[in-house]
């Protein structure tokens, strides 16, 4: 397995990202908290920088304004001239560039965190673009082995040949954080306190590393996207369908040929066609309704990652 180059030094430029849509309730209200008392991000090595990614669209408790934050990142979007007609989404991923970034450059912020919600039911989800990324795939681990008792699934969203346009893109490194199952413009308790937790844990977990602590190579389940499966719709280009009773909440599990994934309005059953069994995630989100989706279709792997060395000592100070 290839992999991005390790970090050959402390991390201390680190930012926790909330609101990247501004309908995610626990990422806005936990950034919007930090803000204002961010001594809760710090640690002995460093302090992480919390940021309120779109405060035009949780102001407005809308996931945007003009288009969506989170695919604005993209090397068409962030050197273009700008234009006082550009939409706000890209305006603020130029200045979140200014400020994480810029993109690629050795003065990018060492590692960004980006809290989602989603209304699928997710639980615990770490999101990656990819499992070459062995600093981030230790970090998972470390979650996983520190939470036992909560499930928490890796998926790996980026498809081959995709261009990276997420805010973590700008930072040499970082990881997703998606909670759910949580409506859109709600805070719940349990949700929210949980990414609290994990939040948490992320920054222990890079403390350990900046002091020198070095962990060892495992195997990890993980789920890679494959492709997206789209409603059902009428010639009129309505939802002629749902999704069935059946697969309904059962985001990581398998779904097999023949199981039955839409409930047609006309009253049968449509059926998964695949050749495979694939496992389903975000399944029926609200936030992909605009985009045709009904849940992406992943396959599971058990993927090795290598041992992450500990730090090489800093040299002493010539006397």
């Amino acid at each position: 397995m290839c992999s991005l180059p390790l970090p050959q030094e402390p991390l201390r430029r680190v930012a926790v990202i909330g609101g990247t849509h501004g309908n995610e309730m626990s990422g806005v209200y936990l950034a919007r908290h930090w803000l204002q008392a961010p001594g809760e991000l710090r640690r002995p090595s460093f302090s992480a920088t919390p940021v309120l990614a779109n405060p035009a669209a949780a102001a407005a408790c809308r996931r945007y304004v003009d288009c969506d934050l989170n695919r604005s990142f993209t090397g068409t979007f962030l050197t273009a001239r700008p234009h006082p007609d550009d939409p706000y989404e890209v305006k603020r991923a130029r200045e979140l560039n200014q400020l994480l970034g810029p993109k690629a450059s050795s003065q990018a912020f060492d590692f960004v965190l980006d809290l989602h919600n989603t209304t699928a039911n997710m639980g615990t989800c770490l999101i990656l673009e990819a499992a070459h990324n062995v600093f981030a795939m230790h970090l998972c681990r470390h979650l996983q082995l520190q939470n036992p008792e909560l499930p928490c699934q890796v998926f790996l969203y980026k498809l081959p040949g995709e261009e990276s346009c997420s805010l973590n893109s700008v930072a040499k490194n970082g990881m997703g954080l998606e909670l759910g199952p949580q409506p859109q413009g709600v805070l719940r308790a349990d949700l929210f306190t949980r990414m609290r937790a994990l939040v948490s844990s992320v920054l222990d977990f890079i403390q350990l590393f900046n002091q020198g602590t070095a962990f060892p190579a495992f195997e990890m389940e993980v789920y890679r996207a494959v492709s997206s499966v789209h409603f059902p719709r009428t010639e009129a280009g309505d939802l002629a369908g749902i999704v069935h009773p059946q697969l309904q909440d059962r985001d990581f599990e398998p779904l097999r040929p023949g199981a039955p994934i839409f409930q047609m309005f006309s009253g049968e059953d449509k059926l998964y066609e695949g050749e495979s069994t694939v496992y389903p995630v975000f399944i029926n989100e609200a936030a992909y309704y605009e985009k045709g989706i009904a849940f992406f279709q992943t396959e599971k792997l058990m993927v090795s990652v290598p041992a992450l060395p500990a730090l090489a000592p800093a040299p002493a100070p010539t006397p």
